[in-house]
């Protein structure tokens, strides 16, 4: 004989109730969050799969974010260099008057104005950290104020406070550039030129003013020729500076190329299927509803009504 429980029809029927609501809720979250599962345990078997997708992603993302800023050190460093490249051309553009008109003027006027003109692309700063320092980011490379300092210090050198490490930067797998200059190598040859001059005007050959004679015009196509080389020397670094800044901007087109790629990826295997999800909801819904509707109707059938 089959029997028939009360007890087991509701049992089946909010058990169908709970699957509806469990189905329900799941694409619920999937409409709202577009995505098949918000946790790796939701992807199954996939998950090793993302995490080694993810891995790349963060590990190719530090990459762009490295790119970036020494991009933007080395454009900060560009402008420095040129601001020194622009002093040095004035030096011999006011050098060169001398010698045109044998008469020295406001020479040293002039190499006053362009030797803090040198000075401020020395002790330039980025992201308040002094460009030419090396690891000495808090102290400025150059310490002498002004032309008199410049000639009383016991060297060229002794005006320099960099240290000796450059700025480098790991930009991709096995890539790292030196990007970095230091202010002894770039400022050197034009600091001892200034200093020549100087001591020069203030010692027994001087002073430079007024009608040069034919020692000091020498002494001044001398140290014309030296600025040429020094001119030379930082044309170099702007040069490599630019050569640096086009390398690392190819090496951060391919690394967004890379992550563009690996985003298609974890979308292809994240990225819910929104009409199914929607479709998937809607059905639910009316699950729901015919499950509630089972119960209900459960609610007001008894046994004992075929009993009688």
């Amino acid at each position: 004989m089959t029997r028939v429980a009360t007890f087991g029809n509701y049992q089946s029927a909010l058990l169908d109730l709970m699957k509806a609501q469990t189905r329900g809720a799941e694409a619920q979250e999937r409409v709202s969050t577009q995505k098949n599962a918000t946790d790796l345990t939701g992807f199954g078997r996939q998950s090793e799969t993302l995490t080694a997708l993810k891995g790349a992603q963060s590990r190719i993302q530090g990459f762009i974010d490295t790119g970036e800023a020494v991009d933007a050190r080395l454009t900060t460093q560009d402008i420095a260099l040129n601001q020194i490249g622009d002093g040095i051309a004035a030096l011999r553009a006011a050098v060169g008057n001398v010698l045109a008109s044998d008469s020295a003027g406001s020479l040293m006027l002039e190499l006053e104005g362009q030797f803090q003109t040198i000075r401020g692309g020395l002790n330039m700063r980025h992201q308040g950290g002094y460009l030419f320092s090396g690891a000495k980011i808090n102290t400025a490379p150059v310490d002498v104020a002004n032309l008199t300092e410049l000639a009383a210090a016991p060297s060229v050198a002794s005006i320099f406070n960099n240290d000796t490490l450059k700025a480098a930067s790991r930009v991709a797998e096995g890539t790292t550039l030196e990007t970095g200059f230091l202010a002894n190598e770039v400022g050197t040859d034009v600091m001892t030129i200034l200093r020549n001059i100087q001591a020069y005007h203030t010692g027994p050959s001087g002073p430079l003013t007024g009608k040069v004679n034919e020692a000091q015009k020498t002494f001044l196509t001398t140290q014309l020729g030296l600025l040429e080389q020094a001119a030379t020397g930082v044309i170099d670094q702007t040069a490599k500076t630019g050569s640096l800044a086009n390398q690392v901007e190819s090496v951060a087109k391919g690394h967004k190329a890379q992550l563009t790629s690996l985003d298609e990826l974890v979308s292809n295997r994240t990225d819910a299927d929104m009409a199914k999800a929607v479709t998937d909801l809607e059905l639910s819904q009316i699950a729901i509803q015919a499950s509630a509707q089972v119960i209900n109707q459960l609610r007001q059938v008894s046994l004992l009504n075929f009993l009688s």
